[in-house]
């Protein structure tokens, strides 16, 4: 008999739910990490440090942070090549983070993948992917593998809004819920994808409901309010680990850079970019709640600020001082057949 597909979009919450103080420091902290290790990646790119390609993640990093605070640390993760924040997001060190970018030994993959390929078996994040569209099908493969293994965990995987128009997202997507698979699907609709806005790419701009002709409910959400964020990754992770299967949460947030540090960004007005940056940052809404609310003094806020910026100066003293990989790198990890 054939399945029926029952999916409905959940309905959000109207109004955003309030943050402890220590929620609202953790994630002005983990927001404002990723920020000026971003701005310093980007730095190092312009001075011919960090080779290759080099997507920054500035403006998206409540979408990440939102749902770690939601996540287990045995949860899974994966994502595109916009990889930094998330590799932040979950522990991985920034040391390692940076020397991967500048292609040397010290590197969390020794200096060979650069910017879009990193990963860590010990915080379960599995890139870091170049192809676009393609960690969807792996996303949904660890999916399968920790149901197999019957492990309480989810697998959280990360696409943007140019990868949702891929073949491959939608065979996951059927394999996810004919298996009732434990993965949340995690769409990060930054409007452009690679420099076309969603509107001249996709027939229908709600992605949540991409997954409504297999049967996986979706829903919208403001991903530049970190609140926002959390609480409904909350509601995807529990539908997810109580073995509802998978579950699909469109993020509606913004990238600040161009796609990449090549892309100048024409397709879109100065204008729209001030207007995001001054009425929607993630991290400054924060800042705001922390100061109105009592929860932090100015000098407070400079004192973790001074603090971050010290461990992102301190990853790219390290990147720059570490040495590269030696030759003989080049056949470890690599299956070579005969």
């Amino acid at each position: 008999m054939a399945r029926k597909a029952t999916a409905t979009k959940a309905k959000p919450k109207s109004n955003a739910p309030e943050f402890t103080k220590e929620q609202e420091l953790h994630a002005f902290r983990e927001m404002l990490l990723i920020r000026r290790f971003e701005e310093k990646a980007g730095q190092m790119y312009g001075m011919g440090l960090i080779g290759g390609f080099c997507h920054l993640y500035i403006g998206q990093e409540a979408v990440v942070t939102g749902i770690q605070m939601a996540a287990k640390d045995s949860d899974s993760s994966i994502t595109g090549y916009r990889d930094h924040g998330h590799m932040l997001a979950v522990g991985m060190d920034p040391n390692g983070i940076m020397a991967e970018l500048t292609g040397r030994s010290g590197g969390l993959s020794k200096g060979k993948g650069g910017s879009m390929h990193m990963f860590s078996t010990d915080k379960r994040f599995y890139g870091g992917n170049g192809i676009v569209g393609a960690q969807v099908s792996l996303g949904t493969g660890i999916a399968f593998a920790i149901k197999y293994r019957e492990e309480d965990n989810v697998s959280i995987t990360y696409f943007g809004d140019g990868a949702a128009n891929q073949g491959q997202v939608y065979e996951s997507f059927n394999m996810a819920k004919l298996w009732d698979l434990p993965v949340i699907y995690v769409i990060e609709n930054n409007k452009y994808a690679m420099g076309t806005s969603i509107e001249r790419s996709a027939s229908t701009t709600d992605l949540s409901q991409r997954g409504v002709s297999f049967g996986i409910p979706g829903e919208q959400v403001d991903g530049m309010d970190v609140r926002m964020v959390k609480e409904a990754a909350e509601r995807a992770i529990a539908h997810a680990r109580s073995g509802k299967g998978p579950y699909i949460l469109e993020m509606l947030t913004y990238r600040y850079r161009g796609h990449s540090m090549s892309d100048p960004a024409k397709y879109r007005s100065k204008e729209e970019v001030t207007t995001m940056r001054s009425e929607r940052d993630p991290i400054e809404q924060v800042r705001k709640r922390l100061l109105e609310g009592g929860h932090a003094t100015e000098d407070e806020l400079k004192e973790i600020e001074k603090d971050i910026r010290a461990i992102v100066t301190a990853a790219a003293d390290f990147a720059t001082d570490d040495p590269e990989p030696d030759a003989s790198e080049l056949y470890t990890d690599v299956t070579i057949s005969a």
